[in-house]
Formats: structure tokens, sequence, C-alpha cells
């Protein structure tokens, strides 16, 4: 089910070709979706997703709203100025933003639900055109909560000379359908069977005692 929301006409489009990335990191995360399920950290592969893990990052959810980078690749660092493991998420993002993102966020692990988010880069001073596109989607942890997210980031443009913060465009989210549990015949509760007779006379016989 797709629910589209807060979604901007004026926002900048990212070409197809610069979206390459996003698609593969979700062909990926899709087929490791077992019967519709989340899938788990466990099964990430990165060797799975070789040709996008510049732009592939890991999150971790914190707090309510909240969450940071356990894994990032080398575009974040380009965008951030800095290695981005262990930073929060809200910093690729405007204090407005940051808002947007936090009402958003909990979506993703709680529903769970794939969030896409459209990106326009602050200017001037350094600071040229760029827009991008950035997808989430929810991931088990170790005990099996959903409180890991994997995504992608792309961008359009030049980066510049200083670090890059993102007001939102654009967002959608697509919640996940709840997998279904289809019941196979052999495991379905059967009659207990009657107990066998005896042969010949029975064991019991009914008795009636006259004063």
């Amino acid at each position: 089910m797709l629910t589209y929301f807060r979604r901007n006409a004026g926002h900048k489009a990212v070409s197809d070709q610069m979206l390459a990335p996003i698609s593969a990191v979700r062909g990926y995360w899709e087929a490791l979706r077992v019967g519709g399920g989340v899938p788990s950290r466990d099964q990430i592969d990165p060797r799975g997703m070789a040709n996008s893990l510049e732009k592939t990052f890991l999150i971790e959810r914190i707090a309510p709203g909240q969450a940071r980078f356990r894994l990032a690749g080398m575009h974040l660092a380009d965008l951030l100025g800095m290695d981005a493991r262990g930073m929060p998420l809200s910093a690729l993002f405007e204090p407005v933003a940051r808002t947007r993102l936090h009402a958003e966020i909990d979506q993703v692990f709680d529903q769970p639900s794939i969030l896409e988010i459209w990106l326009e880069a602050e200017r001037g001073g350094g600071r040229p055109e760029l827009s991008g596109k950035m997808i989430l989607m929810p991931v088990k942890g170790g005990k099996g909560e959903a409180s890991l997210a994997l995504g992608c980031i792309v961008t359009e443009g030049s980066v510049g000379r200083q670090p890059r913060r993102f007001a939102i465009s654009g967002m959608v989210r697509e919640v996940l359908p709840v997998p279904t549990l289809r019941v196979v015949d052999d495991f379905l509760p059967q009659p207990m069977p009657a107990p066998p007779r005896a042969a010949g006379r029975p064991a019991l016989r009914l008795v009636s005692c006259n004063d």
C-alpha cells in the first residue's frame, strides 16, 4: 500500500541514471524478504550491493524519531565533510527538515514501511545547486525487532567546498503488507482415533442389583 503525503509539486526530479543505485539496493532488499517479511541484519551481505556501496548506509534507531549511522558509504562523508558513522541521521538535514523527518522516521520501524525522501540542498557560499533522493527500508536487529534500516542516497549536481544540509521537498511512505500465514494440511489438528475394540466378550458389563 502506498501512502503519499506532503510532496511538493515543485520538487526537482533526479534523473533515472542517478537513481540506479537506489533501484539496485531496493531490489537487493526485496530479494531478502522471505514470505514478504522484513529481512534481518544477518542476511545483508555488502557483496550483494557492490556497485552501490558508496551511496549505501545502515541506520539504527536510538530513540523515538531519532536514528544514527552505523555504516555509511563515502558519498555521505563527501556530503557531511566527515565520516558519517556514529552521527545522527538528522545531521544531513536543515533544522526545519529535521522536524519533518522526526515525525515520520518511526513509521519505518513501527508499521513497518519504506520511506522515500526528495532532497534539495541549501545554496550559497561555496554550495552550488544540488538535489537528491534517499530511501529507507526496515531491517530486523539481532533480537528480531525492526530497529535498523537499510538506506541509499543519490545526488545530482556538485557537492562543492562546504558540507551540505538538505531541505525536504517531498516524501512518499509505502506501508508494507502484513505477511499472511499459509496453513499446510499436514499440520492441521487431526481427530483422535477411537480406541480399538477388544475381541470376544466385553471387559465390562452392566449388572442390575435389586433389593
